[in-house]
């Protein structure tokens, strides 16, 4: 049985607006440049976001905490930018924690820094 990729025109549309800036930017500057030229990108294809937007982590009905993502793509997508020549399991293991603790189904961690560009989608259900 194949399954549709959840939020697929959405995540396509920002596939493409990453893909622009590393295409123009190329890999190894620092993550704010990455994300200040991705908040460009968005704004002209039109992609509905929140930079930094605070999140709110729950345990038991009680704030516990709050995280900010790099950026919220139209309420529905947390996404978080790195600039790292190597990417660690422990900060894709963060993402599916952010995404847990604050209800959002999909991430992607997208790294700038290598000499190609990574892009990581993660999915969070209760059915995992």
């Amino acid at each position: 049985m194949q399954r549709d990729l959840l939020y697929k025109d959405l995540t396509y549309r920002i596939r493409g607006a990453i893909f622009n800036v590393y295409n123009n930017l190329g890999f190894g500057h620092k993550e704010s440049v990455y994300t200040n030229a991705l908040s460009i990108e968005f704004e002209k294809n039109k992609i509905k976001h929140e930079r930094e937007k605070n999140l709110i982590i729950t345990y038991d009905s009680k704030i516990v905490g709050y995280y900010k993502p790099d950026f919220v793509v139209d309420n529905k997508i947390i996404i978080e930018i790195k600039s790292s020549e190597f990417m660690t399991i422990n900060v894709e293991k963060q993402l599916i924690y952010y995404l847990k603790g604050t209800n959002y189904k999909l991430g992607l961690l997208v790294n700038f820094g290598g000499s190609k560009l990574i892009i990581r989608r993660k999915i969070w259900s209760l059915d995992q």
